[in-house]
């Protein structure tokens, strides 16, 4: 396989696997549609250096553990399932409240990044998932760690655009959907989205 049709074929599958609803998804559009533009701005990014943790630690071979390791990975799947049950409990029991959007300083953003990168860091399926599918798309002969981080970049930039795409319709629905009612009503779904997320983890083996 060449470094081309490497590059082409691996964007096809991550490509597929952005475009899948789920647990970022949810998190991107609940943020946005509540006009957090700066802590949705650290959603996103959290998400994506996340992922760019995940590839380099994969090239590098050291989520092989996460794979070998029984208990390494269930220590992380449970971490991962109190962090998810915890923020959507949160989610669900939200009044609504309106809050003012943190646009002043970086506090919306370093909190929305740090959610980002603390959901996409404890689901160790992430990890299992680029062991097992990283070294199939690196050319033989190839540079390892920097074939694996070029490919990473590719799920990045590919996530990075989707987000966008999330963000621009969730800003069209953010008057609307700002209002109290509406707010607790989107709240709760994401908790229970979330939640269910943890549950899905916790549950499957």
């Amino acid at each position: 396989m060449g470094m081309t049709t490497a590059l082409w074929s691996f964007a096809l599958v991550v490509g597929v696997l952005t475009l899948t609803p789920g647990l970022d998804t949810a998190l991107i559009l609940r943020t946005a549609v509540l006009g957090e533009r700066r802590r949705a701005l650290g959603v996103v990014l959290g998400i994506q250096s996340g992922t760019l943790v995940w590839g380099t630690l994969s090239s590098l071979g050291v989520s092989a553990v996460l794979t070998a390791s029984r208990l390494a990975y269930e220590t992380m799947r449970w971490v991962g399932v109190a962090y998810l049950m915890w923020m959507g409990l949160q989610l669900i029991r939200s009044r609504g409240a309106v809050q003012a959007e943190p646009e002043a300083g970086a506090g919306g953003f370093v909190a929305g990044w740090r959610r980002g990168v603390l959901t996409n860091l404890l689901n160790p399926k992430m990890g299992v998932f680029y062991m097992a599918l990283l070294p199939q798309f690196i050319p033989a002969g190839a540079p390892h760690l920097a074939t694996g981080v070029l490919l990473t970049c590719v799920h990045v930039v590919e996530g990075l655009l989707w987000s966008a795409v999330l963000v621009g319709f969730a800003r069209a629905l953010s008057g609307w959907l700002r209002r109290p009612v509406a707010r607790r009503v989107l709240d709760r779904i994401t908790g229970v989205v979330v939640v269910g997320f943890g549950l899905r983890l916790a549950l499957t083996d």
